[in-house]
Protein backbone atom coordinates (compact mmCIF):
# COMPACT_ATOMS: atom_id res chain seq x y z
CA UNK A 1 0.00 0.00 0.00
CA UNK A 2 0.79 3.61 -0.36
CA UNK A 3 2.22 5.93 2.84
CA UNK A 4 3.48 9.05 3.22
CA UNK A 5 7.32 8.02 4.84
CA UNK A 6 9.52 9.84 7.37
CA UNK A 7 13.00 9.48 6.69
CA UNK A 8 15.05 11.63 8.67
CA UNK A 9 14.31 14.99 10.78
CA UNK A 10 14.29 17.99 8.40
CA UNK A 11 14.06 15.93 5.19
CA UNK A 12 10.26 15.92 2.93
CA UNK A 13 8.27 13.08 3.53
CA UNK A 14 8.72 10.23 1.16
CA UNK A 15 5.51 8.14 -0.75
CA UNK A 16 6.72 4.60 -0.59
CA UNK A 17 4.79 1.31 -0.61
CA UNK A 18 4.63 -0.23 2.43
CA UNK A 19 3.07 -3.68 3.90
CA UNK A 20 -0.15 -3.72 4.78
CA UNK A 21 -1.27 -3.71 8.53
CA UNK A 22 -2.77 -7.07 10.17
CA UNK A 23 -5.30 -7.06 12.84
CA UNK A 24 -4.86 -8.98 15.66
CA UNK A 25 -7.93 -10.65 17.40
CA UNK A 26 -9.16 -6.65 18.64
CA UNK A 27 -8.21 -4.92 15.83
CA UNK A 28 -10.16 -3.41 13.05
CA UNK A 29 -8.25 -2.80 9.64
CA UNK A 30 -9.57 0.29 7.71
CA UNK A 31 -9.26 2.10 4.40
CA UNK A 32 -8.19 5.61 5.28
CA UNK A 33 -10.68 8.02 3.60
CA UNK A 34 -9.57 11.22 5.15
CA UNK A 35 -6.59 11.94 7.90
CA UNK A 36 -5.96 15.90 8.93
CA UNK A 37 -2.02 16.81 9.26
CA UNK A 38 -1.43 17.72 12.80
CA UNK A 39 1.15 20.27 13.63
CA UNK A 40 2.59 17.84 16.29
CA UNK A 41 3.71 15.84 13.40
CA UNK A 42 5.18 18.81 11.83
CA UNK A 43 7.26 19.24 14.96
CA UNK A 44 7.99 16.10 15.00
CA UNK A 45 9.67 15.73 11.81
CA UNK A 46 11.98 18.60 12.10
CA UNK A 47 12.95 17.07 15.61
CA UNK A 48 16.48 15.87 15.26
CA UNK A 49 16.95 13.71 18.97
CA UNK A 50 13.67 13.65 20.49
CA UNK A 51 14.25 17.00 22.23
CA UNK A 52 11.35 18.39 20.87
CA UNK A 53 8.79 16.07 21.97
CA UNK A 54 8.34 12.90 24.33
CA UNK A 55 9.82 10.39 21.97
CA UNK A 56 11.97 10.93 18.72
CA UNK A 57 10.70 9.54 15.54
CA UNK A 58 12.11 6.74 13.95
CA UNK A 59 13.38 6.91 10.31
CA UNK A 60 10.43 4.75 8.28
CA UNK A 61 7.73 6.40 10.56
CA UNK A 62 4.31 6.21 9.25
CA UNK A 63 2.61 9.42 10.82
CA UNK A 64 -1.36 10.65 11.02
CA UNK A 65 -3.68 10.29 13.86
CA UNK A 66 -6.54 12.72 12.94
CA UNK A 67 -8.31 10.23 10.45
CA UNK A 68 -11.76 8.50 9.65
CA UNK A 69 -12.17 5.30 7.41
CA UNK A 70 -13.90 2.48 6.11
CA UNK A 71 -13.73 -0.53 8.36
CA UNK A 72 -12.26 -3.49 5.99
CA UNK A 73 -11.05 -6.21 8.11
CA UNK A 74 -12.23 -7.52 11.39
CA UNK A 75 -9.85 -9.40 13.75
CA UNK A 76 -11.28 -12.98 14.94
CA UNK A 77 -11.72 -12.07 18.28
CA UNK A 78 -14.40 -9.16 16.99
CA UNK A 79 -16.67 -11.55 14.55
CA UNK A 80 -20.40 -10.35 14.95
CA UNK A 81 -19.29 -7.42 17.07
CA UNK A 82 -18.36 -5.26 13.84
CA UNK A 83 -19.01 -5.36 9.56
CA UNK A 84 -17.08 -4.65 6.85
CA UNK A 85 -17.82 -1.20 5.23
CA UNK A 86 -18.14 0.94 8.87
CA UNK A 87 -17.77 4.24 8.67
CA UNK A 88 -15.47 5.22 12.07
CA UNK A 89 -13.05 7.24 12.98
CA UNK A 90 -10.68 6.36 16.53
CA UNK A 91 -8.53 7.62 18.80
CA UNK A 92 -4.69 7.32 18.25
CA UNK A 93 -3.56 5.18 20.29
CA UNK A 94 -4.64 1.28 21.18
CA UNK A 95 -5.09 -0.04 24.76
CA UNK A 96 -5.54 -3.11 26.35
CA UNK A 97 -9.77 -2.27 26.67
CA UNK A 98 -10.07 -3.78 30.32
CA UNK A 99 -7.62 -1.82 32.63
CA UNK A 100 -8.92 0.96 35.14
CA UNK A 101 -7.45 3.27 32.06
CA UNK A 102 -8.94 2.04 29.41
CA UNK A 103 -12.61 1.52 31.07
CA UNK A 104 -12.33 5.11 31.92
CA UNK A 105 -11.77 6.07 28.65
CA UNK A 106 -8.12 7.10 28.78
CA UNK A 107 -6.80 4.37 26.97
CA UNK A 108 -3.58 6.92 26.15
CA UNK A 109 -2.38 6.41 30.01
CA UNK A 110 -2.93 2.50 29.10
CA UNK A 111 0.35 0.58 31.05
CA UNK A 112 0.53 -1.88 27.79
CA UNK A 113 -0.86 0.97 25.07
CA UNK A 114 0.51 1.45 22.18
CA UNK A 115 0.52 4.80 19.69
CA UNK A 116 0.44 5.96 16.87
CA UNK A 117 2.94 7.05 14.86
CA UNK A 118 5.38 4.16 15.90
CA UNK A 119 6.77 1.04 14.27
CA UNK A 120 4.10 -1.11 16.28
CA UNK A 121 1.78 1.00 15.12
CA UNK A 122 2.14 3.30 12.12
CA UNK A 123 -0.06 5.66 11.05
CA UNK A 124 -2.67 7.03 8.95
CA UNK A 125 -0.92 8.53 6.15
CA UNK A 126 -1.39 5.45 4.65
CA UNK A 127 -4.24 3.96 2.64
CA UNK A 128 -4.78 1.64 5.29
CA UNK A 129 -4.50 1.92 9.09
CA UNK A 130 -5.29 -0.72 11.90
CA UNK A 131 -6.66 0.48 15.06
CA UNK A 132 -7.79 -1.18 18.02
CA UNK A 133 -11.76 -1.93 18.68
CA UNK A 134 -12.03 -0.06 21.99
CA UNK A 135 -10.77 3.26 20.99
CA UNK A 136 -13.20 3.43 17.73
CA UNK A 137 -16.48 4.67 17.20
CA UNK A 138 -19.26 4.47 14.49
CA UNK A 139 -20.06 7.37 12.54
CA UNK A 140 -24.09 8.11 11.95
CA UNK A 141 -24.58 8.67 8.09
CA UNK A 142 -25.09 12.28 8.36
CA UNK A 143 -21.28 12.54 9.11
CA UNK A 144 -18.89 12.82 6.32
CA UNK A 145 -15.24 11.88 6.23
CA UNK A 146 -13.71 14.81 6.29
CA UNK A 147 -15.25 15.94 9.46
CA UNK A 148 -15.06 12.92 10.92
CA UNK A 149 -11.15 13.42 10.43
CA UNK A 150 -11.78 16.63 12.58
CA UNK A 151 -13.30 14.64 15.63
CA UNK A 152 -9.69 14.24 17.44
CA UNK A 153 -8.52 17.96 17.18
CA UNK A 154 -12.30 19.07 18.58
CA UNK A 155 -11.86 16.79 21.45
CA UNK A 156 -8.70 18.52 21.82
CA UNK A 157 -10.21 22.13 22.22
CA UNK A 158 -13.46 20.71 24.16
CA UNK A 159 -11.33 19.01 26.73
CA UNK A 160 -9.48 22.67 26.80
CA UNK A 161 -12.42 24.39 27.16
CA UNK A 162 -13.82 21.84 30.30
CA UNK A 163 -10.25 22.76 31.92
CA UNK A 164 -10.76 26.28 31.61
CA UNK A 165 -14.04 26.16 33.84
CA UNK A 166 -15.42 28.56 31.50
CA UNK A 167 -18.80 30.45 32.77
CA UNK A 168 -21.51 31.97 30.90
CA UNK A 169 -20.62 35.45 29.91
CA UNK A 170 -16.73 35.15 30.73
CA UNK A 171 -13.97 36.93 28.11
CA UNK A 172 -11.87 34.74 26.45
CA UNK A 173 -8.23 35.30 24.59
CA UNK A 174 -7.23 33.02 22.82
CA UNK A 175 -3.48 33.39 21.86
CA UNK A 176 -2.93 31.31 18.14
CA UNK A 177 -5.68 30.60 15.24
CA UNK A 178 -4.23 27.09 14.11
CA UNK A 179 -6.37 24.24 14.47
CA UNK A 180 -6.39 24.07 17.96
CA UNK A 181 -7.14 27.67 18.64
CA UNK A 182 -10.63 27.73 16.11
CA UNK A 183 -11.19 24.45 17.89
CA UNK A 184 -11.39 26.01 21.52
CA UNK A 185 -13.48 29.06 20.07
CA UNK A 186 -15.98 27.53 18.75
CA UNK A 187 -16.57 25.30 22.09
CA UNK A 188 -15.99 28.51 24.13
CA UNK A 189 -19.39 30.01 21.92
CA UNK A 190 -20.76 26.88 22.50
CA UNK A 191 -20.77 27.21 26.07
CA UNK A 192 -22.01 31.05 26.91
CA UNK A 193 -18.39 33.32 26.78
CA UNK A 194 -19.22 36.19 25.79
CA UNK A 195 -16.10 37.40 24.31
CA UNK A 196 -13.53 35.48 22.44
CA UNK A 197 -10.85 37.40 21.24
CA UNK A 198 -8.75 35.45 19.32
CA UNK A 199 -4.73 36.60 18.24
CA UNK A 200 -2.40 35.50 15.43
CA UNK A 201 0.82 37.02 14.14
CA UNK A 202 -0.95 36.26 10.46
CA UNK A 203 -3.81 38.46 10.77
CA UNK A 204 -6.03 36.99 7.82
CA UNK A 205 -5.59 33.49 10.33
CA UNK A 206 -7.04 35.49 12.91
CA UNK A 207 -9.72 36.75 11.34
CA UNK A 208 -10.57 33.56 10.10
CA UNK A 209 -11.75 32.64 13.72
CA UNK A 210 -14.74 34.86 13.73
CA UNK A 211 -16.43 32.21 10.99
CA UNK A 212 -16.09 29.62 13.46
CA UNK A 213 -17.03 31.54 17.08
CA UNK A 214 -14.55 34.22 17.93
CA UNK A 215 -16.36 37.75 18.39
CA UNK A 216 -13.23 39.47 17.02
CA UNK A 217 -9.39 39.28 15.91
CA UNK A 218 -6.21 40.94 16.55
CA UNK A 219 -3.27 41.00 14.14
CA UNK A 220 -0.66 40.40 17.17
CA UNK A 221 1.88 41.42 14.61
CA UNK A 222 0.70 45.22 14.80
CA UNK A 223 -1.50 45.54 17.40
CA UNK A 224 -1.29 45.70 21.50
CA UNK A 225 -3.42 42.58 22.20
CA UNK A 226 -3.83 42.98 26.04
CA UNK A 227 -4.97 47.15 24.86
CA UNK A 228 -7.05 45.70 22.06
CA UNK A 229 -8.77 43.07 24.52
CA UNK A 230 -9.56 45.69 26.86
CA UNK A 231 -11.29 48.13 23.88
CA UNK A 232 -13.19 45.38 22.15
CA UNK A 233 -14.53 43.64 25.91
CA UNK A 234 -14.79 46.33 27.70
CA UNK A 235 -12.14 44.94 30.41
CA UNK A 236 -9.69 42.16 30.41
CA UNK A 237 -10.40 38.14 29.67
CA UNK A 238 -10.83 36.27 32.81
CA UNK A 239 -9.57 33.27 30.48
CA UNK A 240 -6.71 32.78 28.35
CA UNK A 241 -5.84 29.87 26.04
CA UNK A 242 -2.07 29.29 24.82
CA UNK A 243 -3.01 27.34 21.82
CA UNK A 244 0.35 28.19 19.73
CA UNK A 245 2.32 25.95 21.34
CA UNK A 246 5.83 27.52 20.36
CA UNK A 247 8.65 28.58 23.12
CA UNK A 248 7.38 32.43 24.44
CA UNK A 249 3.80 31.19 24.07
CA UNK A 250 3.27 30.30 27.54
CA UNK A 251 4.69 33.39 29.00
CA UNK A 252 3.06 35.62 26.50
CA UNK A 253 0.03 34.09 27.86
CA UNK A 254 1.18 35.14 31.59
CA UNK A 255 1.80 38.33 30.13
CA UNK A 256 -1.57 38.84 28.55
CA UNK A 257 -3.52 37.29 31.46
CA UNK A 258 -4.98 39.90 34.52
CA UNK A 259 -4.96 39.33 38.06
CA UNK A 260 -6.63 36.37 39.14
CA UNK A 261 -7.49 35.00 35.35
CA UNK A 262 -7.61 31.38 34.41
CA UNK A 263 -4.60 29.94 31.66
CA UNK A 264 -5.29 26.83 29.92
CA UNK A 265 -1.84 25.84 28.42
CA UNK A 266 -2.97 24.02 25.05
CA UNK A 267 -0.47 24.37 22.40
CA UNK A 268 1.91 21.38 22.22
CA UNK A 269 5.67 23.31 22.78
CA UNK A 270 7.69 20.57 22.02
CA UNK A 271 10.82 22.52 22.35
CA UNK A 272 12.27 23.40 25.27
CA UNK A 273 11.27 26.92 26.95
CA UNK A 274 11.14 29.39 29.69
CA UNK A 275 8.31 31.16 31.73
CA UNK A 276 8.51 33.72 34.79
CA UNK A 277 7.50 32.15 37.72
CA UNK A 278 6.87 35.37 39.62
CA UNK A 279 4.74 37.15 37.22
CA UNK A 280 2.31 33.75 37.17
CA UNK A 281 2.72 34.15 41.19
CA UNK A 282 2.28 38.03 42.01
CA UNK A 283 -1.05 37.51 39.38
CA UNK A 284 -2.11 34.78 41.03
CA UNK A 285 -3.47 33.29 37.87
CA UNK A 286 -4.37 29.86 37.83
CA UNK A 287 -2.62 27.94 35.10
CA UNK A 288 -3.79 24.95 34.44
CA UNK A 289 -2.64 22.28 31.09
CA UNK A 290 -4.99 20.30 28.73
CA UNK A 291 -3.29 17.47 26.75
CA UNK A 292 -5.90 15.34 25.59
CA UNK A 293 -9.36 14.00 25.41
CA UNK A 294 -11.18 10.76 26.78
CA UNK A 295 -13.00 8.46 24.36
CA UNK A 296 -16.67 10.33 25.69
CA UNK A 297 -15.16 13.28 24.22
CA UNK A 298 -15.42 12.00 20.87
CA UNK A 299 -18.87 10.42 21.22
CA UNK A 300 -20.09 14.05 22.39
CA UNK A 301 -18.52 16.11 19.57
CA UNK A 302 -19.73 13.06 16.73
CA UNK A 303 -23.41 13.24 18.25
CA UNK A 304 -22.99 17.09 17.90
CA UNK A 305 -21.80 17.43 14.27
CA UNK A 306 -24.61 14.58 13.33
CA UNK A 307 -27.31 16.80 15.19
CA UNK A 308 -25.90 19.93 13.61
CA UNK A 309 -24.97 21.40 17.16
CA UNK A 310 -21.59 22.41 15.53
CA UNK A 311 -20.51 23.26 12.71
CA UNK A 312 -16.62 22.92 11.40
CA UNK A 313 -16.07 22.03 7.93
CA UNK A 314 -14.86 25.35 7.15
CA UNK A 315 -11.90 24.59 8.73
CA UNK A 316 -10.90 22.64 6.50
CA UNK A 317 -8.88 24.81 3.77
CA UNK A 318 -7.51 22.12 1.74
CA UNK A 319 -8.09 18.50 0.72
CA UNK A 320 -5.23 16.62 -1.28
CA UNK A 321 -4.18 13.25 -2.81
CA UNK A 322 -0.78 11.16 -2.43
CA UNK A 323 0.43 12.87 -5.59
CA UNK A 324 0.96 16.84 -3.82
CA UNK A 325 0.95 15.72 0.02
CA UNK A 326 4.59 15.62 0.86
CA UNK A 327 4.57 19.31 -0.57
CA UNK A 328 1.71 20.61 1.33
CA UNK A 329 3.17 18.90 4.41
CA UNK A 330 6.29 20.85 3.92
CA UNK A 331 4.28 24.03 3.21
CA UNK A 332 2.44 23.83 6.25
CA UNK A 333 6.01 24.40 8.29
CA UNK A 334 5.86 28.06 7.57
CA UNK A 335 2.97 30.84 8.51
CA UNK A 336 -0.13 30.49 5.94
CA UNK A 337 -3.58 30.92 5.77
CA UNK A 338 -4.05 27.21 5.57
CA UNK A 339 -6.32 25.82 8.82
CA UNK A 340 -6.66 22.45 7.97
CA UNK A 341 -5.20 20.27 5.10
CA UNK A 342 -6.98 17.01 4.73
CA UNK A 343 -5.39 13.78 3.34
CA UNK A 344 -7.45 11.52 1.23
CA UNK A 345 -5.89 9.16 -0.08
CA UNK A 346 -8.19 7.45 -2.83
Amino acid sequence: MKAAVFKAPGTPLVIENVPEPRPGPTDLILKVRACGICGTDLHWSESKDGSAGWRALAPETVMGHEFAGEVVEVGSGLRGQWKIGERVTAQPFIGCGHCPDCLAGRAFRCPSGTMRASAALPGAYAEYTRVGASTTLRLPEGVSFAEAALVEPLAVGLNAVRKARLKPGDAVLIVGAGPVGISVALWCRFFGARHIVVSDLVGVRAERAVDFGATAAVDASREDVPARVRQLTGGPAQVVFDCAGVPGSFQLAIDYAPHDARVVIVGLCMAADTFFPAKALTKELDLSFAFIYKKRDFEIVIDLLARGRIDPSGMVTSQVGFDTFCAAFEALKRPSEQIKVILEPA
